[in-house]
C-alpha cells in the first residue's frame, strides 16, 4: 500500500518562514549525460554523467514578498518542505532543497479573480529524509 502525504498537513519552508497562500511546489533533477559510442557499431557501450541540477517552481496565491526579495537582491535561500500523511504520528517525510536562488517570476490573472504568481528556483541538491 503507497504512503499518500496530505498537502493540507504538509508546509513549506524558505529560510525556516511557511509561505503562506502556497498552491504549489514542482522539481525536477536533472543529470547531464553523454553516450561513449563504440567504434564500427551504433551502440552506446557507456554513459558518462556530469552536472546533476534541481530545477523548480513554487506557485503561490497572490505573491510572497520574501521570495520577491531574493529574486532582486539574488540572494541564496534553503527551502524545507515538510509532508506529512496525517495529524498523528503517522509517516512524514523531509525534502531540503539546498542553495536556492530565484530565477524567474510569472504573474497569473485568471477570469475568476484569483491572482497567482509562479517563482522558479534552481538549488544545488534536493534531499529527502
Amino acid at each position: 500500500m503507497p504512503t499518500i502525504y496530505s498537502a493540507n498537513r504538509s508546509s513549506v519552508l524558505v529560510n525556516g518562514t511557511a509561505i503562506e497562500g502556497l498552491q504549489s511546489l514542482v522539481y525536477r533533477v536533472v543529470t547531464e549525460r553523454q553516450d561513449v559510442r563504440a567504434i564500427g557499431t551504433d551502440e552506446r557501450v557507456d554513459v558518462i554523467f556530469g552536472l546533476r541540477t534541481v530545477q523548480g517552481e513554487l506557485v503561490v496565491q497572490s505573491a510572497n514578498t520574501e521570495l520577491d526579495t531574493h529574486l532582486t537582491d539574488r540572494s541564496k535561500f534553503q527551502i524545507v518542505a515538510n509532508l506529512k500523511r496525517d495529524e498523528a504520528e503517522g509517516a512524514k517525510r523531509t525534502l531540503s532543497f539546498d542553495d536556492c536562488f530565484i530565477e524567474g517570476k510569472s504573474f497569473s490573472l485568471s477570469s475568476g479573480g484569483s491572482v497567482s504568481t509562479t517563482y522558479t528556483f534552481t538549488a544545488t541538491r534536493a534531499r529527502e529524509e
